[in-house]
């Protein structure tokens, strides 16, 4: 029985991990030398979709760099789009990065400081990096999603402040890599479920993961880190104890880490306030649940508490989730 169960863990492994090196049926192609028949940029290609059509869509994008900010509106069809890998189980191989740089000191709004701004549900997203080259010194997003029913996949996120807004909605943000230092997860009203995500710390004195701006005991807000690894960012020096796994940028914040490996650059006492004079840490809902290594170690915040059971995907998700078209059970 072992052997076959072994067998068939085997050969699901095998079947995730094949490329997609050519375009979908009916997808719109999108490359850096464009030939008859394909865009030369990703916004070109959104905008020769229907808004309003309800037979599904996608995009395929070829290797390169897209210097543009990709805005995706809400549409009556589902979007899925591919970016060129030879390895879908993993963002290691990806090879499609859309790069921008705007930032907050530009913007009245954070979600235009997107690289990519997805306001479409039943949308997903596969082995795409997403980067804001703003850097240190203002909210600069490498993703602003906007709206529910969005799953992404193998996905690299790149910045420094507010790397990546789960604002609204249910949303699924799986094997893939997120890096920044100050509050890069935030967002006010999604339930958002992170699985098997690498999060990567830059350099820097102090730093935040998450920051959830939940504003009311009645927000179904929920952020989730589950079974993640959290470390320095390759090439970065971080302080021990430099970063804590969230502050409350909402009264009624809520986060919880779980089943979640951090290294020593996770501060002992896990969480902070959100500052000295504003501590939103009445309300704060901050919990842990199996967490492993040196950063799980220590005297947490008086604040935050242990949970005796992990929390559940359905909670998060919904109890459908797994034959919601959005959410791809293959990397779960």
């Amino acid at each position: 029985m072992l052997q076959v169960i072994a067998l068939f863990l085997l050969n699901f492994c095998l079947v995730l991990a094949t490329g997609r090196t050519s375009a979908p049926s009916g997808a719109l192609v999108v490359s850096t030398s464009a030939k008859s028949g394909q865009y030369s940029e990703i916004q070109s290609a959104v905008n020769a979709l229907s808004t309003t059509s309800t037979t599904a869509q996608s995009i395929f994008i070829k290797p390169g760099v897209y210097d543009e900010q990709v805005y995706i509106p809400a549409r009556k069809a589902a979007l899925t789009i591919y970016g060129y890998t030879t390895d879908t189980s993993s963002y290691k191989h990806n090879t499609v990065n859309i790069t921008h740089g705007i930032g907050l000191d530009s913007e009245s709004d954070d979600d235009l400081t997107g690289t990519v701004r997805a306001w479409s549900e039943n949308f997903k997203m596969y082995n795409i990096n997403m980067i804001n080259t703003r850097g240190k010194g203002s909210q600069a997003m490498a993703v602003s999603a906007y709206a529910g029913n969005q799953g992404y996949y193998g996905c690299q996120f790149w910045g420094y402040q507010d790397t990546v807004l789960a604002q609204t909605g249910a949303q699924l943000y799986a094997k893939s890599l997120i890096v920044g230092a100050t509050d890069f997860i935030f967002g006010q009203h999604a339930t958002a479920w992170f699985s098997q995500v690498d999060i990567r710390v830059l350099t820097a004195s102090v730093g935040y993961v998450t920051a959830n701006g939940r504003p009311s005991s009645s927000d179904s807000s929920y952020y989730v880190l589950d079974n993640c690894t959290i470390a320095a960012a390759a090439g970065n020096t971080v302080p021990t104890g430099a970063y804590y796994l969230g502050r409350p940028w909402g009264a009624y914040a809520r986060v919880a880490v779980q089943d979640t490996s951090m290294t020593s650059v996770i501060n002992s006492a896990g969480w902070s306030q959100w500052s000295s004079s504003t501590p939103n840490t009445q309300y704060a809902t901050f919990e842990e649940y199996g967490n492993a290594g040196s950063g799980a170690k220590g005297t947490r915040a008086s604040f935050s508490k242990k949970l005796s059971s992990p929390v559940e995907i359905t909670s998060i998700l919904g109890s459908g989730y797994l034959s919601a078209s959005w959410v791809d059970r293959n990397y779960l």
